[in-house]
C-alpha cells in the first residue's frame, strides 16, 4: 500500500460547488510532504478544462489551479476525458482506465469521495 491520498471528485461543478470545495480540501491535502492525487470522474474533468465558464464558484477554482500546476498534482480521468473536455494545458494528467483506477483505488492509503 502506498502513502498517496486519493480525492475522487465525481460531482458536476456545473451543478455544485461541491466539486470545487473538493479541489480546495485536495489542494490543502497535497501541500504536506505526503502524496496526492486526484481523480476526476464524470463531468468532474470539467474543472481543468479551457472551457470551465459555468463552473460553480469559478473565481475559487482559477485562485487555486494555478498551485496545482507548481505541485504538478497527479490528476487521473478516464480515456478520452482530455479529448472530449479540452483540459487545459499544463496539469500532471493521465488518462487511465476504469479497472486502472480500481487499482490505483485500492493501493491508497487514504480516499476521499465527493
Amino acid at each position: 500500500m502506498s502513502d498517496t491520498t486519493t480525492v475522487v471528485i465525481r460531482e458536476d461543478p456545473l451543478r455544485s460547488g461541491r466539486a470545487v470545495e473538493a479541489l480546495r480540501i485536495a489542494l490543502g491535502l497535497g501541500a504536506g510532504s505526503r502524496p496526492i492525487s486526484v481523480v476526476l470522474l464524470d463531468n468532474a474533468p470539467r474543472l481543468l478544462s479551457e472551457d470551465r465558464d459555468d463552473v460553480v464558484d469559478l473565481e475559487i477554482l482559477e485562485k487555486y489551479l494555478p498551485s496545482f500546476q507548481h505541485l504538478e498534482t497527479e490528476f487521473l480521468v478516464p480515456p478520452g476525458a482530455i479529448k472530449d473536455f479540452s483540459i487545459e494545458p499544463g496539469f500532471r494528467i493521465r488518462e487511465a482506465a476504469m479497472e486502472s483506477l480500481r487499482r490505483h483505488l485500492t493501493a491508497s492509503r487514504r480516499v476521499l469521495v465527493f
